[in-house]
Parts: structure tokens; C-alpha cells; sequence
């Protein structure tokens, strides 16, 4: 019965082939000139046809062995990439997820927490998607509340205020999402409260602070992300019922998975780090 042979197996059936004989491979691999012999035996066992003529002349190839040949053309060349592969492995990918703000906090002070030679690398996941991390959709997710079901895990990592910031007092427009994209709570805030008194639109958090800082309208902002923009000032007290919780988020399970539990504690440092972000009261 045919077998398949191993990948080490059909490497060294390559080179063998190319090689002609059997003294050049044992040079290139190490493996001594008797068990090339018998591992090529063996091989021809497996795959149920004899590939090579065995002569004084060295290994030729035979009909079937020059069509063997043939479909192992790129062997070498992905075994080499596999060993590569197994000796250094590919940097995990860990899933993260938060709103805009969080994630361009997190992007800013990236050198704090993430290092190229780290065995994981961070993969930031659309801004505001609602993933669900109980379906592992994300690995960790930023929220801006206490999870309530029994599979997930939370640590709070502080407290989010907002306010109203513009270049000074006069400006009396707000600069908003359209009404039907407005899924964050800022968003929904500002067309329940001022509705009538959106100026300008636009599609990203950041097209609007461009707009703000432009003068052409106010715009609502988290306290911490305000502090990135010099041209704005605050307007006005803050908003009480934006401010909420912030919590770092991750499935039970997959909180002990190496990579996971590494990009949890430096995510939380960053997060709770009072000199990067000060303490919103």
C-alpha cells in the first residue's frame, strides 16, 4: 500500500535526483551515505514505484522518477521556509478593538507597550464595530462598560470624561457625524441635545476635529484626546452622562493564551498610565 512520504523524505529525493548519486547530499545534509540508501528504499516503497536506477554510474533517475522530480520542483526552496518558520516563529497576532479615541491613544504610544521583537503583534480592528469577543471575533476589546456576561473578564482602567471644544466661545455650530451614523453615545448625544444646531458633518472623529479646529463648528471630545489638539479649548462644563467607565475587556479562556495575557498587561499599563493620561474625576 502507498504511504505519503515525510517532507524531509521528499527534500532528500530532490536532491538525490538533482544530485545524481547519493555522496554529494550526504555532504550537503549530514546524513551519512547508508541511510540515504535505505531512506531512498524506503521512499520508492512508498510511494509504489521504483524513481531511481542504482548503478555504477550513481542514482539515475527513472521515467517515473524524472515525474516525481517534476511536481517537488519548489520543494526545497518551502522546506527551507518551513524550517525558517519552526525555528523563528511568526509574532502572534493578538485582535484588538476600541473606539477611535482609544485606539488612536493606544497607536500614539505604541514604543510604551509594543516592541517589534516581542512574541506577539498588535491587530487593531475597525474603531467602533461592536465585535464580539465571546465569539472571538476580537482577542481584547476596550468598553465603556463593566462586561456582564459570565465568559468574559474585565479590568477597569479608569474613568472617560467628555466635553464641547472649539477654537474659542463664538463658535456656536457643532461639528457632527450624519445623524444616521452617529452609533457612539458622543455621536447620539450631540443630535438628541443640539440637533438643530449641526453645521457640518463628517464621516470620521478625526475629519471633525479637523473641522473644529478649522472654526467651523464645535465638537464633542473624550478630555484625554482634546489634550492632542492645542487650537481647542474647552466650552462649557463637562458632560455628565457621557462620562463612563473604561474597561479592558477579554474572553476567560483566552486571557491565558501567552500572547493574549502579554497584551493585556501592557495595554493596562498604557490605559492606567496617570502621566499619559491624567485622572478624569
Amino acid at each position: 500500500m502507498k504511504e505519503t512520504p515525510s517532507l524531509d523524505d521528499l527534500e532528500l529525493f530532490a536532491r538525490v535526483g538533482h544530485a545524481g548519486g547519493l555522496a554529494a547530499v550526504a555532504q550537503q545534509t549530514g546524513v551519512s551515505v547508508p541511510t540515504l540508501s535505505r531512506r531512498m528504499r524506503a521512499f520508492e516503497r512508498q510511494v509504489g514505484a521504483q524513481v531511481f536506477e542504482r548503478g555504477p554510474h550513481g542514482y539515475r533517475l527513472t521515467a517515473q522518477g524524472r515525474a516525481l522530480l517534476g511536481e517537488t520542483r519548489n520543494l526545497q526552496a518551502e522546506a527551507q521556509r518551513l524550517r525558517r518558520l519552526v525555528a523563528t516563529p511568526l509574532a502572534a497576532e493578538v485582535r484588538i478593538t476600541a473606539g477611535s479615541w482609544t485606539s488612536a491613544y493606544l497607536a500614539r504610544h505604541l514604543p510604551r507597550w509594543w516592541q517589534a521583537e516581542a512574541h506577539w503583534r498588535p491587530v487593531f480592528l475597525e474603531a467602533d464595530a461592536r465585535l464580539d469577543i465571546a465569539r472571538r471575533g476580537a482577542d481584547i476589546g476596550v468598553r465603556n462598560h463593566r462586561p456582564d456576561q459570565s465568559w468574559l473578564a474585565g479590568r477597569c482602567t479608569g474613568r472617560v470624561s467628555y466635553a464641547c471644544y472649539a477654537v474659542d466661545e463664538t463658535v456656536r455650530g457643532f461639528a457632527a457625524v450624519p445623524e444616521h451614523a452617529a452609533v457612539t453615545p458622543s455621536a447620539r448625544w450631540i443630535w438628541a441635545h443640539h440637533g438643530a444646531e449641526v453645521s457640518v458633518t463628517a464621516g470620521t472623529p478625526r475629519m471633525l476635529v479637523d473641522l473644529a479646529c478649522a472654526g467651523a463648528g464645535r465638537v464633542v471630545l473624550p478630555q484625554f484626546a482634546a489634550a492632542w489638539f492645542p487650537p481647542l479649548r474647552q466650552i462649557g462644563p463637562e458632560i455628565a452622562e457621557l462620562s463612563h467607565e473604561e474597561w479592558l475587556v477579554s474572553h476567560h479562556d483566552a486571557r491565558h493564551d501567552p500572547p493574549v495575557r502579554a497584551a493585556l498587561e501592557a495595554v493596562a499599563a498604557v490605559l492606567t498610565d496617570l502621566n499619559l493620561r491624567p485622572k478624569q474625576d
